[in-house]
């Protein structure tokens, strides 16, 4: 059923009248997991009090996680993989209660795969502020209420410094790999600049040393696709009945995000200029398939997500500089020690094959003398759609001494 598939996962199809029945009833206030809900395969690790580059203050946060493998008694197998924007802790296993969509890189993480669950313990947290478990705006605040616009501002570096607080906590002195791909990569990449003693194995996947000012302009109107909802309330929507929170703009922000997502050559041709239905677009209220298909996909995304949390997250990506206060990106890549693959994709429109060039020809240590690129029609999405080519080069260096 399409609706226990992330969007990100697959290729673009078109929308039947099945599937559009499936949102027919009014989305919630907020998709965020709450506490009361189905806990599904999440883990939970509490923690105190974290003081953000910023300079506010978290009073104590918690990250859900999810865990796959055996911890050998050396601890030295342990892989952290870390998900996107929109992404969660549930990178393997069926939809369920607790998880509105399947793993997003089933294909890639298991036994026998690419990072083989019989040889690795495999950790996937949900990003501090995030919406599937972890502290983020839609958790009750001291005061009894939702922190909502109250979250304190985060940045990439606030984030891994609670994964690294995890780790801690999970006995992990060093990874045997970090992964992660868009915004994961971010953090990704993050891990091994600011701690290259803790990551024995790294791979950045599809992201850029900087997130660039046309990506913060994508952003930005995305952002503000959810602040002038009228229904957004600048934050204060969690009492909200269904549909009645800010929906629309959420559903519009994800819209916009998809087209970054994939690439012209799959939406010509997955859709070319076919109708919905049988009804004309010119002139006679019909629509083109391609209209329908993100509309559907902007709507699916308001019952597994939150409005705040997207604005907290995109804003962190926004932070991304791994040369900020380091002397500039390339005295910054120049720390990474750790064994490192890059990978781009040759159609990516989000984040160009040359931020990750640049991050190839920084680091000392990469398995290969420049980025692999990877060719596909799917666009920035491709590293979880091209699953035999992504895993391939994988297991390059997982199985790598």
């Amino acid at each position: 059923m399409d609706w226990q598939t992330s969007e990100d996962t697959v290729p673009s199809a078109p929308i039947t009248e099945a599937d559009a029945r499936l949102l027919r009833a009014r989305p919630p206030a907020t998709g965020a997991w709450r506490d009361g809900d189905a806990v599904g395969d999440r883990r939970f690790a509490s923690f105190g009090e974290l003081i953000t580059e910023s300079g506010e203050r978290l009073p104590g946060f918690r990250l859900a996680y999810e865990t796959w493998g055996e911890l050998s008694p050396t601890r030295d197998n342990a892989v952290l993989v870390l998900h996107a924007l929109t992404g969660d802790s549930h990178l393997r296993g069926d939809a369920g209660p607790g998880h509105p969509t399947a793993g997003w890189w089933d294909d890639i993480v298991g036994p026998g795969g690419p990072i083989d669950t019989d040889r690795w313990f495999v950790v996937a947290p949900n990003m501090l502020g995030g919406c599937q478990g972890s502290t983020g705006p839609s958790s009750i605040a001291s005061d009894g209420y939702e922190w909502a616009a109250r979250f304190p501002h985060l940045t990439i570096r606030d984030q891994v410094a609670a994964q690294a607080r995890l780790a801690d906590e999970l006995g992990i002195e060093v990874w045997g790999a970090v992964v992660g791909g868009s915004m994961g990569g971010m953090h990704a990449l993050e891990w091994g600049v600011g701690h290259p003693e803790r990551v024995a194995r790294l791979a950045v996947l599809a992201a850029p040393p900087v997130n660039t000012a046309d990506q913060i302009a994508l952003n930005s109107v995305q952002l503000e696709a959810i602040r002038i909802d009228p229904r957004f309330q600048d934050g204060e929507y969690y009492d909200a009945g269904d549909g009645d929170g800010p929906h629309r703009g959420l559903a519009l922000a994800r819209r916009m995000a998809l087209l970054n997502y994939r690439s012209p050559t799959e939406l010509n041709q997955r859709f070319q200029r076919t109708w919905q239905s049988g009804k004309s677009p010119l002139g006679h209220g019909g629509r083109f398939a391609v209209e329908s298909y993100l509309d559907f996909h902007g709507n699916k995304f308001t019952r597994r997500f939150d409005a705040n949390s997207y604005i907290t997250l995109v804003e962190a990506m926004n932070s991304h500089d791994v040369g900020r206060d380091r002397g500039g990106v390339d005295d910054a890549l120049a720390r990474v020690q750790a064994r490192t693959l890059v990978l781009g994709i040759d159609s990516d429109r989000l984040f160009p094959v040359e931020g990750q060039h640049r991050i190839a020809r920084g680091i000392r240590s990469t398995i290969d003398e420049d980025a692999v690129v990877i060719t596909s029609d799917f666009g920035h999405d491709a590293f979880l759609i091209e699953t035999p080519v992504v895993g391939r080069h994988l297991r390059r260096l997982l199985e790598g001494v």
